[in-house]
Parts: structure tokens; C-alpha cells; sequence
């Protein structure tokens, strides 16, 4: 067993030596590794196992809303956003600071990865008609996405998780025991964002000006998008839904969206540039991540890691809720934070009570460190590779280096305000 472990280990390092080398290879670096744990045994030999431990609630969203994405691209309605925007900023440093905020605020209640599906359409029309690089934009809006992503219960899958495991409701992330919750120090953290950004974005003076409004002539896959937005907030308050709800509410507007459009205009080659308009190496990406993750996870290598930080803690608090909040913000940087968030919980919960204490503070240093380290690099959340993804789709390739030039600033000081916020109130 402990060799299998090692070689999970080395296979693990080696996908993202390949990744950080060589972006183009990502897919197949993540397909070539997850196919040799199946053939070794890493993960059960099993289909039906295989096929389980891909989160498909997650690839319906994203395939779903990127479908109803293109309808609503297509209707016009992000350049007329864009008009509005662009009449409000001053130059391209604030629009960019804007949008990131934006797409904050819509993170906080819906999922980051359809908070980028539907914010980036924007940006990159606000790009176009300033004939300038997205990069810059596209990814402050996946990283804005991601740092919300704790505020509210529904904001985040690992949101989610805590919220079950500590039966806590929504408002409680807003204000429990008498002490603020985790809400504030998630929105402290993305005020302090704003000079990060007019700092890494200061020379970006060029003046921006909406000449005339764009003209809407189909709005309905505008209300399509709004409706997957509602309906996501809506079932995120109904109790003991299905695992698989918010990717079949995606999938279900986005097969009305298709089916309108076709009665409506009669055409069959809307529909296949629909389908074309789907990125599906993201979601390739994706799953195959999926299965590396759960792979490093039953050979024990997470389990590993999460004792590691916790012993290394000791019986001090303030040490322990410091490895917690880093260690968390490190590891999210490189693996997927859902399984890493699903171990660590019990384990606090072990801790804490051993040393008879509230194991809250805890439990909001886990989330503000997994949350936001995925955004220290471009593989570090799902919100990141659909960014990067839309980005190549558009001509654009983000490397290693790019991403952590915007994502290490923003990791940090957010992190930082949160891990100071949540001590501050909680210990």
C-alpha cells in the first residue's frame, strides 16, 4: 500500500511539472496520470466507480450555462452592458476593478465557475471595444469570483459542506453567537482587493467612452440566464435536494434556450454553433481532474497532508489556526479543495474538542485558506480553468506565470484580512 502511495505521490508531481512546463499538454498530462491509477489500482478498477467520482453536477452547470451563454452572446445584451460600464469608469484601470467587484458581489450568492460563464461574455466585449488584451480582466474576474465564493452558504460548494457539517443556515454565516460571520471577513478581504488591483493596473490610463447604446432585439436568453441565477438561489434554500440539482437546472434552461431559438428562427445552424461553442476541453480538464484527486485521496495522500498540519499545531491555538489558514491556502493551490475541505472537518472537530474549545474559528480559517488559494494558480479552482479555457478560446494562452502575477496579490491580501478579521472575533 505504501508503495502505490509513493507512486501516486511522484505521478501527482510529475501531471503538474508538465502542466507548469508545458500548458499545451495539460489535458493529456491529467488523462495519462489518471489512466495509469486505474491500470495500478490507485483508484478502483471499477466504471461505476470511475463514473461516480466525477462531479457531473458541476460539468452539467458549466456545459449547461455555457450553452445559454452563447444565445445570450449573442443576443447583444453584454456589449449594452458593456456601454453601461464603460460610461461609468473613467479609464480601463476602474472598469477592470468594477467588473471584478461585479463579479464578487454575484459569487457570493451563485456558483464562481457560473459567475464566470456569465460575467466574462462582458468583459471580453468591453475588451473588444477598447481593442485591448482580456487577460487582464478575464482572470481578475475567475479570482474575484473565487475570493467571494465563502461569503454565503451558497456561495461555494465547500460553503456547502460546512454548512451541513456544522448545521449552520444562511443568515448564520452573516451573524452567529453574537460575533460577525464569515460574510464579513470575505467582503473586508475583497475591499482591500481594490488597491491590489489600481496598483497592478495603474498604468492602464487609456480613457473609456460608450459612443451609443447597443440595440437589444431578443432578450429572452438574457431572462434564460437570469433564471438559471434564480433558480440556483432558490434550490440553494430547499432541503435534501438532489446532488446533481443546480447542474440539471443549468441543463434544463439550456435545452429551452436551444429549443426557442430553434422554433423561433428555424435554424439548425444556430444550434451547432451552440454545441461548437461549448469548451469541452475544460470540461475534459475537469474530469480528468476529478479522477486524479479522488486517486491521491483513497491512496491516503490527502488524509496524510491534513494530519501533517494539524499535528504540526500542537495544543496552541493561534499556531494551529495559522497552519490551518496557510496550509489550507497552499494545498488549495494544487488540489481541488472539496475533498481536502471534507477531511480536514472531522479532524478539527477531533482537535478542538480534545482541547475543549468552539472549533468555529476552525472551521472559518479552513474556508477563508481553501477558498481562496485556488486562486494562486490557473488549476487551482474550476472558476480558474473556465477562465483560462474561454481565454484560449478567444486566441488568448495564460501560462503558470501570468495567472500568479494577478493571483498571488489577490490571494494574499485577502487572506491575510480574513485570517486577522476571523481571529480577531473568533479565538
Amino acid at each position: 500500500m505504501m508503495e502505490l502511495k509513493t507512486i501516486a505521490l511522484i505521478l501527482f508531481i510529475l501531471m503538474y511539472v508538465v502542466m507548469i512546463a508545458k500548458s499545451d499538454w495539460k489535458l493529456y498530462a491529467i488523462w495519462a496520470v489518471a489512466a495509469v491509477f486505474v491500470a495500478l489500482g490507485i483508484i478502483e478498477r471499477n466504471p461505476l466507480y470511475i463514473l461516480s467520482v466525477v462531479n457531473w453536477n458541476v460539468l452539467m452547470m458549466i456545459g449547461g450555462t455555457m450553452l445559454v451563454v452563447y444565445y445570450f452572446i449573442e443576443s447583444k445584451m453584454p456589449n449594452l452592458l458593456a456601454d453601461i460600464i464603460l460610461d461609468k469608469c473613467p479609464n480601463v484601470m476602474w472598469v477592470i476593478i468594477l467588473m471584478s467587484l461585479f463579479s464578487g458581489a454575484v459569487s457570493a450568492f451563485i456558483d464562481n465557475v457560473a459567475t464566470v460563464l456569465m460575467i466574462a461574455p462582458v468583459a471580453l466585449a468591453i475588451c473588444k471595444k477598447l481593442e485591448i488584451s482580456p487577460v487582464s480582466m478575464i482572470l481578475s474576474v475567475a479570482v474575484s469570483s473565487n475570493l467571494q465564493g465563502a461569503a454565503t452558504l451558497v456561495g461555494d460548494t465547500t460553503s456547502i459542506m460546512l454548512g451541513d457539517y456544522a448545521d449552520m443556515n444562511f443568515m448564520e454565516f452573516f451573524w452567529m453567537m453574537g460575533r460577525p460571520g464569515i460574510f464579513w471577513a470575505v467582503e473586508l478581504g475583497a475591499l482591500m482587493t481594490v488597491p491590489v488591483m489600481m496598483f497592478l493596473f495603474h498604468k492602464l490610463t487609456q480613457p473609456v467612452e460608450a459612443n451609443e447604446k447597443t440595440v437589444i432585439e431578443d432578450k429572452v436568453p438574457t431572462i434564460a440566464l437570469c433564471g438559471i441565477v434564480v433558480c440556483l438561489i432558490i434550490a440553494s434554500f430547499i432541503p435534501n435536494t438532489p446532488s446533481v440539482i443546480n447542474g440539471t437546472i443549468c441543463m434544463v434552461i439550456a435545452v429551452i434556450t436551444v429549443i426557442y431559438d430553434y422554433v423561433t428562427k428555424k435554424s439548425k445552424v444556430n444550434i451547432q454553433r451552440a454545441l461548437a461553442s461549448v469548451d469541452y476541453e475544460t470540461l475534459l480538464v475537469l474530469c480528468g481532474l476529478f479522477v486524479v484527486i479522488r486517486g491521491i485521496t483513497d491512496a491516503g495522500l490527502i488524509d496524510d497532508a491534513a494530519k501533517m498540519i494539524v499535528n504540526a499545531g500542537g495544543d496552541n491555538l493561534f499556531v494551529l489556526y495559522t497552519i490551518i489558514v496557510w496550509g489550507s491556502v497552499i494545498f488549495s493551490a494544487f488540489i481541488d479543495n472539496i475533498p481536502y475541505v471534507a477531511t480536514m472537518l472531522p479532524i478539527l472537530t477531533s482537535i478542538t474538542a480534545l482541547l475543549g474549545i468552539e472549533p468555529y474559528v476552525l472551521y472559518f480559517g479552513l474556508l477563508t485558506g481553501a477558498t481562496l488559494g485556488g486562486n494562486i494558480t490557473p488549476i487551482g479552482a474550476s472558476a480558474n480553468i473556465t477562465a483560462v479555457g474561454m481565454l484560449k478560446k478567444a486566441g488568448y494562452e495564460v501560462s503558470f506565470g501570468d495567472f500568479m502575477k494577478i493571483g498571488i496579490p489577490f490571494t494574499f491580501v485577502a487572506a491575510t484580512t480574513g485570517y486577522l478579521f476571523i481571529w480577531a472575533f473568533w479565538h
